[in-house]
C-alpha cells in the first residue's frame, strides 16, 4: 500500500503540490489525470522519492518512506522522455534491473524475452539504443519497467510516443500485467480517453490539488465539482449558468431544459449546468425539449464524428454528433441538451445534490 498524508511540495514561494491525501492498493491501476502542470508529475516524484515533501508523509508497505532515497525504494519509472543505457544492447537494457539484483541467468533470459516479444522488440534485442526508432527506445524501457517486478511503478504518459496502434495494445496489456505482479501501478496522462480505456481508479488533479479519485468510471459520471468535471472533458465541457424554476432549467432567452431524476428536486435558484459534447445533440430528443438556437462558428469532420463548435448567448459549445455534417459559418441551427445527463453545481462549483440524496 502506498499512502501519501498532508503531502504538500513549495518550490520557492510556489505551491507545486498542496496537501495531498491518497491511499493506493496493491494490485491497483491508478491514474492521474490533469491539464499541463496539473501537478501529475510532481507527485509522481514525490511517490518515487525522487523529490522530498515540504510537509506531509509519504508511506510505502507501512512504512515511512517520506525521506528515503529512491535508490532505496522497491520502484520502476517509465517517462515519456524515454531513458536507455547508449552503450547496451535492447537486450542488456532490459535486463539490467534484474543484473542488478542478482537474479540467475536464466530467469534473466526467460523474462527478458517474455517482455521483448510482448513489446515487440524481438527482432532488436542485439542492437543499441541508438540504432532505434523512438517508438522503439520507449519500448525498450517499458519492458525493462516490467522486468524489474518492483512494488510501485510510475509511467508518466509512457505512450505519447507510440504509433497508435501499438498504443492500443498496450493500453490493454500493461494494467493486465502490473495488476498480476501485485504492484501499484500508477499512470498519469492528460488524455481523459486514455484514462476511461485504462479503467481501475482515477485521481483528478488541478492546479497541484487532487479535486477526486475513485472508480474512473465514478469520477467520470459522478464529478464531486466542476473541476473535476472539466479535467475529466475532451473536447471541453459545455456549460452555462441557468435558473431552476417551475421544474425546468431556464437559460438566457427563456430556452430550457427538463430537470429529470435526482435533480428534479432541487431547490429553485441559479445554478450552473454543465454536459459534455456528445450530449448535445441536433435532433429532438423528446417533446418537452425545447430547441436552442445557436449559431454555428466551426465546423470539424473527422470521418465519422462531426465537432460542431456552436456560440449560445455567448457561450462556446462544441456538439459531437455521429456522421458527416457540413454548415456554413454563421449558420443558425436548433441544438438540443440530454436532460438524462446534465451535471449541475451551486455557486461555489460543488455538485448540486438533491436532499434526498443526501438522506440516503
Amino acid at each position: 500500500m502506498l499512502e501519501l498524508k498532508g503531502v504538500t511540495k513549495m518550490v520557492g514561494a510556489e505551491t507545486h503540490i498542496s496537501d495531498i491525501n491518497l491511499t493506493l492498493e496493491p494490485g491497483t491501476l491508478n491514474v492521474l489525470l490533469g491539464p499541463t502542470l496539473s501537478g501529475k508529475t510532481s507527485l509522481m516524484r514525490l511517490m518515487a522519492g525522487l523529490d522530498r515533501p515540504t510537509s506531509g508523509q509519504v508511506f510505502f508497505r507501512g512504512k515511512d518512506v517520506t525521506g528515503v532515497s529512491v535508490q532505496k525504494r522497491d520502484v520502476a519509472m517509465v517517462y515519456q522522455q524515454f531513458i536507455n543505457y547508449p552503450a547496451l544492447t535492447v537486450y542488456e537494457n532490459i535486463a539490467s534491473p534484474m543484473r542488478v539484483a542478482g537474479v540467475d541467468k536464466a530467469t534473466i533470459d526467460r523474462e527478458v524475452r517474455k517482455a521483448a516479444e510482448l513489446l515487440k522488440l524481438t527482432p532488436m534485442l542485439k542492437r543499441t539504443p541508438l540504432n532505434l526508432s523512438g517508438g522503439q527506445q520507449q519500448r525498450t524501457a517499458l519492458a525493462r519497467a516490467i522486468v524489474k517486478n518492483a512494488g510501485l511503478v510510475l509511467l508518466d504518459e509512457p505512450l505519447a510516443n507510440l504509433d497508435y496502434k501499438l498504443r492500443e495494445e498496450l493500453r490493454l496489456e500493461l494494467p493486465r500485467i502490473f495488476a498480476e505482479s501485485g504492484a501499484i501501478f500508477v499512470y498519469a496522462t492528460t488524455e481523459p480517453s486514455e484514462a476511461l480505456l485504462l479503467g481501475g481508479n482515477t485521481a483528478t488533479l488541478s492546479e497541484g490539488r487532487v479535486t477526486q479519485f475513485g472508480p474512473t468510471i465514478d469520477v467520470y459520471r459522478e464529478p464531486a465539482d466542476i473541476l473535476t468535471a472539466e479535467t475529466f472533458a475532451d473536447p471541453p465541457l459545455n456549460a452555462i449558468d441557468v435558473v431552476k424554476r417551475n421544474g425546468r432549467f431556464v437559460m438566457e432567452g427563456e430556452a430550457s431544459v427538463p430537470a429529470q431524476g435526482a435533480i428534479a428536486s432541487l431547490a429553485d435558484g441559479p445554478y450552473r449546468m454543465a454536459f459534455h459534447p456528445h450530449q448535445l445533440r441536433l435532433e429532438r430528443l423528446g417533446e418537452d425539449h425545447a430547441p436552442i438556437k445557436a449559431r454555428v462558428t466551426v465546423t470539424e469532420i473527422t470521418g465519422s464524428e462531426s465537432f460542431i463548435h456552436l456560440d449560445f448567448a455567448g457561450q462556446k459549445w462544441v456538439a459531437l454528433v455521429h456522421g458527416i455534417h457540413e454548415f456554413e459559418p454563421d449558420a443558425m441551427v436548433e441544438a438540443y441538451i440530454d436532460p438524462r445527463h446534465i451535471l449541475v453545481f451551486d455557486a461555489q462549483g460543488r455538485r448540486a445534490v438533491a436532499p434526498s440524496s443526501l438522506a440516503a
